[in-house]
């Protein structure tokens, strides 16, 4: 439904006497501010959207780190799934080369917790 079509059945509900003054306002005010778009995000897109290489459950890159913080997996399951790909043709290097370069690195602060060791 698009954003005109919203607004349009608001008013309809409001000149109705379905909603209040207040109630209309901040039914309007949620529609163009693009929250209840918002709410309507496939959390398997929110997911994606919010993967990021992990700065302190890294090998190489801090793909599977950080795959395996968005799944709830173990990161070792993964490594081992991007492992058996490499059987297949090069596709697990390939995959994960390609994620390393195109995910972003999180930013400081945002880890598990764990303590790392200073960089040498």
């Amino acid at each position: 439904m698009s954003e005109s079509d919203e607004l349009c059945k608001l008013g309809e509900l409001h000149q109705r006497g379905v909603l209040s003054d207040d109630e209309f306002l901040r039914a309007k005010a949620r529609v163009l501010s693009g929250a209840a778009r918002a709410t309507c995000e496939a959390p398997a897109v929110a997911a994606i959207n919010a993967l990021r290489r992990s700065r302190d459950d890294r090998w190489f890159g801090g793909v599977c780190g950080g795959i395996a913080r968005i799944t709830g997996m173990a990161s070792w399951v993964w490594r081992v799934l991007f492992a058996l790909l490499m059987l297949c043709g090069g596709a697990g290097m390939l995959v994960y080369v390609l994620m390393w370069v195109l995910v972003p690195q999180e930013k400081e602060g945002l880890g598990s917790g764990r303590k790392t060791s200073p960089a040498r």
